[in-house]
């Protein structure tokens, strides 16, 4: 959601209530109450499947911001004076007065219950009778259940539901380590609008094992004198340590010494070196394995990207990551089995080669779609005894499409520094012609678009006019990337945004300069919200999907400059290839 809007300046050390309105044609901001901004026409919201963002623009040349914002809250209803009254002064996130729903939930949203049992409490919607209370341990579940489902425990009046005991939602007990969610739908038979279905809520019972591990599991860069700390599992009253630098064992080690404290400082740490470690618990009658958690001291290689644990990642995919402090040179290690990684030597398979330091980047090849993959970057420098510095076994899942450009790699780097890739070197428009009315990319940085997106960081922003002239963005496509059918790719996806304002406008795609398939009706230019057109790859008649050479976007009717028309400002993101089902 994108406000266009600026209020007056804030002061430091200074609360305000700040209050965001919009009626679905105009938006108003609100600071303590008094309207600063925004108004009949001067305001404008857009939706557009991106986390809300809360800024302040500084008023200095790049000066910084520190600061705060507690007690965010987001309604789809009016509020009256008596409800934005209550929320400033009580700092409540709910509608008072006329709020249908449930509200307040205790526990908390998300919270972490240290006990077996709970009593789940609530504040009542202002039209409530009674409550339908629903609970279960799988979160869709609870969101669809009706009074026919198991998970529905019943019609009551009060307000508050025990649960975790005898005759009531899990009898024998929470179970540590689960997550529950629950359900508070308010009745009132009198009115034609109940049921009102309420929000699903959670909370969690800590798990018997240790776990929130400080430094985080996997963390870089971390100090040798560092104390790693965590937090205790359930009913737990003696800890167990185990240290490392190697994971096999530390996985396998018993027979350690008890502590009664929560804390353990290693000592010896070296540099650029990755560490194991693992807790016991112990509750007075049984002892629980905690996980091997890990962590690289300063010096040591890190920031994989994809990133560790990514999934569907884009195919093609470049491997990178940042040397070591000690580095002169990389090995890297590549393949599909965890352990084949992780016990690879140079004589391995696994071995893809040494790498220069300054070169932190391989290229694997063609990837398969939706596959599990390990790498690992052994960091070596002759001179140091200590070398070559072993790194952790990381990982990521391809998804299921092969990308043909999700617009992420381009920069704001103009020629002749070699490091350029500016979105319109690599998506050739109109400009400097008077036939191509399209012109792609912003006139200054950021050239791509870092707002507007669909997936990622950045989106494709395109200008077309129409007006005795046609518009088309093409991409000349090189090596693997041409081969639209492997893996058995059968259509091709692209999302696109446009305004309303924008004139009607045919859009089309064009395969190798030749074969056209255009959009179903030209109010395409004026949808508003992200959308996806899946073409099937069989209507490009006439191309050898083998070698497909390039993919134009365009605008208007193509070739023809007789014709009046209009102009406008297009956005599009993620252009990729599927296999015949098409999310």
């Amino acid at each position: 959601m994108t406000s266009f809007l600026t209020g007056p300046a804030v002061q430091a050390n200074t609360w305000y209530h700040a209050a965001l309105t919009f009626d679905g044609a105009n938006a108003a901001l609100y600071l303590n109450g008094e309207n600063v901004a925004g108004g009949a026409g001067q305001g404008q919201i857009m939706y557009d499947d991106r986390p809300v963002r809360i800024g302040i623009l500084s008023s200095g040349t790049g000066s910084a911001f520190d600061g705060f914002i507690d007690e965010v809250a987001l309604f789809n209803v009016a509020l009256d004076a008596n409800s934005v009254g209550a929320i400033m002064n009580d700092g409540l996130a709910e509608i008072a007065g006329n709020q249908p729903l449930a509200s307040r939930p205790d526990p908390k949203d998300g919270a972490m219950h240290a006990d077996t049992w709970a009593t789940l409490s609530w504040k009542p919607g202002a039209f409530a009778v009674s409550h339908d209370v629903y609970m279960g341990d799988k979160f869709d579940d609870v969101n669809v259940a009706t009074r026919q489902s198991e998970l529905f425990r019943g019609n009551q009046t009060t307000d508050f539901y025990i649960a975790g005991f005898p005759g009531a939602a899990y009898p024998n007990g929470l179970v540590p380590g689960a997550t529950y969610y629950w359900r508070i739908d308010e009745v009132n038979e009198a009115d034609p609008n109940s049921p009102w279905k309420g929000y699903v809520w959670s909370f969690s019972i800590p798990p018997k094992k240790a776990y929130n591990p400080t430094p985080a599991d996997k963390a870089e860069s971390v100090a040798l004198n560092v104390k790693l700390t965590w937090t205790a599992g359930f009913g737990a009253k003696f800890h167990t340590v185990y240290f490392g630098d190697n994971r096999d064992t530390v996985a396998n080690a018993s027979g350690g010494t008890p502590r009664g404290v929560t804390n353990y400082t290693p000592s010896g740490l070296k540099m650029a070196k990755t560490y194991y470690w693992r807790v016991d618990e112990f509750d007075g009658t049984a002892t629980h394995k905690g996980d091997v958690w890990s962590f690289a001291t300063v010096g040591a290689v890190g920031s994989p990207n994809p990133a560790d644990g990514a999934v569907d990642v884009s195919t093609p995919a470049v491997l990178t990551w940042r040397a070591g402090s000690l580095a002169a040179s990389h090995e890297v290690y590549f393949g599909t089995a965890a352990d084949a990684v992780k016990n690879a030597t140079k004589t391995s398979p696994e071995y893809k080669g040494s790498k220069a330091l300054g070169s932190e980047s391989y290229d694997p090849g063609v990837l398969l779609l939706e596959t599990t993959y390990y790498w690992r970057i052994d960091e070596v420098n002759a001179v140091n005894p200590d070398s070559p510095w072993k790194g952790n076994v990381w990982t990521f899942t391809t998804g299921n499409s092969l990308l043909v450009d999700g617009f992420e790699s381009y920069n704001d780097i103009d020629p002749p520094n070699p490091a350029s890739h500016r979105i319109f070197d690599t998506w050739t428009d109109g400009y400097g012609t008077t036939t191509n009315g399209a012109l792609v990319g912003n006139n200054l940085p950021p050239y791509a678009e870092p707002t507007i997106v669909h997936g990622g960081a950045q989106s494709m922003p395109l200008f077309y006019d129409t007006n005795f002239k046609y518009s088309e963005a093409t991409m000349t496509l090189t090596g693997a990337s041409r081969d639209w059918t492997r893996q058995g790719v059968a259509n091709l996806s692209l999302w696109f945004r446009g305004a309303a304002t924008n004139a009607a406008e045919k859009m089309y795609v064009v395969l190798n300069g030749t074969a056209v398939v255009s959009y179903s009706d030209t109010t395409a230019t004026q949808k508003t919200a992200w959308t996806q057109w899946v073409i099937p790859l069989q209507q490009f008649t006439g191309v050898n999907l083998t070698n497909v050479t390039s993919i134009t976007i365009g605008f208007g009717t193509r070739g023809n400059t007789t014709i009046a028309g209009g102009t406008g400002q297009m956005y599009f993101d993620d252009i990729r290839l599927y296999r015949p089902t098409t999310p």
